[in-house]
């Protein structure tokens, strides 16, 4: 056994992360003060099996608390891994928080390149903060890891999106990434690779579809299985959980993702949670399918979309965006015409801004809380007519 700490995000995360994969103390590095789970270290046990490195506090998409014990040979692999599919190393601008995968990962590729990560400065991020973190930069090989948002934050300024189109690989990931926003990164010249992994596979292991390094993939049932050195060991603290999820069959250790996916071609393409599937008239209805589509539609890159009881017809889809700025029968008829009437949003809310998790992800159990409101919603809605099938 050996100690874990519990350290603050920050410019001390570097070296402690160094100082892990190198076999000393196994870190755990809290959310942000102003997060709402941020760990009590009463709460974490002091002490963790030799071999793990790195503990990621994470609820994913259901807001259920998990702790992901991740190994150094694990961390370093997946960065092996990345940095043969972005052919070669090089020097990353930290742009997303240490206390998730995704910014722990740009950490772990960093040391593993023996480069140093340049971070973008302010509480919030902007594009001239990222134009600035890009100009200190001192190597030509240059990569980034952003989420969809920050992307098209980017994107919307001139410069920033220049500055961006000169990096060797931008990887986005996180959440799904519009099609749209794809096209306006490459009509820009940006090179953006989509990733796709979790904190049990040690971050992106799957880059536009395609496994990377010697990580496997298969569909079992319609979900999406995971094998290969980067896998976590497990959850900490939750041995039953950790049966569910981490399975070996064959000899091999898989993880079950819990999200639904196909191949076509040998190309992997992710449909989205595997419960996150409501049943509204006798018609089921993919929520991730919905959000994908009105995703596509202009102003609506942020759009959230969550199952809501209704008297008549069970359940129904309904969309919550901080836009104001929508064609809202436009995106609605987008989702019909695509996906059949009965996924069509019964209602958009909009909302001042989406409650988000310390992982940097959308909050969706309390998305749910609003979307499941009044008419008018508690900041403003606007019901979607339209006739609903009944099976």
């Amino acid at each position: 056994m050996k100690r874990l700490r519990v350290i603050a995000p920050g410019a001390g995360v570097f070296a402690a992360l160094r100082d892990a994969l190198a076999g000393g103390d196994a870190i755990l590095v809290a959310a942000s003060p102003r997060g709402r789970s941020t760990p009590d270290e009463r709460d974490v046990p002091q002490t963790v099996e030799q071999r793990i490195a790195l503990v990621v506090e994470t609820s994913g998409s259901t807001g259920r608390p998990k702790r992901v014990e991740l190994s150094a040979d694990a961390l370093l692999a997946n960065a092996a891994a990345s940095e043969s599919a972005l052919g070669g190393p090089g020097q990353w601008v930290l742009a997303l928080p240490t206390h998730y995968i995704a910014g722990l990962n740009v950490l772990a590729r960093s040391l593993a390149a023996e480069t140093e990560p340049v971070t973008v400065e302010g509480e919030h991020f902007t594009a001239p903060g990222f134009v600035a973190a890009a100009q200190r930069m001192s190597l030509p090989e240059r990569f980034t890891a952003l989420v969809p948002a920050q992307l098209a934050t980017l994107l919307d300024d001139p410069a920033s999106s220049n500055v961006l189109a000169g990096f060797s690989a931008v990887l986005v990931g996180g959440q799904a990434t519009p099609r749209r926003l794809l096209e306006r990164a490459r009509a820009a010249g940006i090179r953006v690779r989509r990733s796709y992994g979790s904190s049990e596979t040690s971050g992106g292991c799957v880059y536009d579809g395609v496994p990377i390094g010697t990580t496997t993939v298969k569909i079992v049932e319609g979900e999406i299985w995971i094998g290969g050195p980067s896998l976590a060991e497990g959850y900490l603290g939750d041995s039953a959980l950790t049966a569910e999820r981490f399975v070996n069959e064959g000899g091999v250790r898989w993880f079950r993702t819990a999200d639904g996916g196909s191949f076509d071609g040998g190309v992997l393409t992710v449909t989205g949670r595997r419960d996150e599937v409501l049943i509204s008239g006798g018609v089921k209805v993919a929520l991730a399918a919905v959000e994908r589509v009105l995703r596509e539609q202009p102003g609506l890159h942020d759009a959230v979309v969550v199952a809501v009881p209704d008297e008549r017809w069970g359940e129904v889809p309904v969309a919550v965006t901080a836009s104001n700025s929508f064609d809202l029968d436009a995106a609605t008829a987008a989702v019909a015409t695509e996906l059949g009437a009965a996924a069509r949003p019964a209602r958009v809310l909009t909302v001042r801004a989406l409650p988000m998790l310390p992982s940097g992800k959308v909050d969706r159990l309390a998305v749910r809380v609003l979307a499941s409101g009044d008419e008018s919603g508690d900041e403003g809605g606007h019901a979607v007519g339209g006739i609903r099938p009944t099976g």
